[in-house]
């Protein structure tokens, strides 16, 4: 039995749907909004690379170790990003929350947090995952803060591992969170969504 099966994920109306081709073009109208394949520390596709970024991700799907996922804006159908399960180690019951990005117009809105309290709930009480992890540049001091922002603890970093599309070898900085930790993580990113203006 695969360990992350497809399924779609919804609340605040938001859904994660599993990522399709079908949604390339709402895939790449999304990287357009703010040109977020310039950043050279993210993974957000060019337009011209879009169908290369989905295919990538079905293959690593099939593979069994990404489940990357549509976000989609329930009222409008409109594709705001894209988010995956990744490192996906089922002996172990982890998975890694990556490949997180959202058009510029809805970052620092409810998006990311509704986006994250979604796929945990899923991984810690559904999967009944021990852990979940997420890595991140270290030059992007964005991502750390939200992930830090979630109760994610950081792990340490692994120097010189991986590539960054310009070329030069970044370091990248690890965090986790366990399944102790996870009741008080849930109730604190549900107070912050009650918030107004949330």
């Amino acid at each position: 039995m695969i360990f992350v099966e497809p399924i779609t994920l919804t609340a605040r109306g938001l859904s994660l749907v599993p990522l399709e081709l079908n949604h390339e073009a709402g895939l790449r109208a999304a990287a357009v909004d703010g040109e977020l394949w310039n950043l050279r520390i993210t993974s957000v596709p060019s337009p011209d690379e879009t169908r290369g970024y989905i295919d990538t991700a079905l293959q690593a799907r099939e593979d069994g170790h990404r489940m990357a996922f549509a976000v989609i804006e329930e009222a409008s159908g409109e594709v705001l990003g894209s988010t995956s399960y990744h490192d996906i180690l089922p002996a172990v019951k982890r998975v890694e929350i990556g490949y997180t990005w959202y058009a510029k117009r809805v970052q620092r809105t409810h998006v990311n947090t509704t986006c994250k309290l979604l796929l945990l709930a899923h991984a810690f009480d559904t999967l009944g995952c021990n852990v979940v992890g997420w890595r991140t540049d270290n030059f992007n001091y964005a991502s750390q803060r939200a992930i830090e922002r979630l109760g994610a603890k950081k792990d340490g970093v692994i120097r010189g591992n991986v590539l960054r599309r310009d070329g030069t070898i970044r370091d990248t900085v690890m965090y986790s969170l366990h399944k102790g930790e996870w009741p008080e993580v849930r109730a604190q990113l549900n107070y912050l969504l009650s918030r107004p203006g949330v």
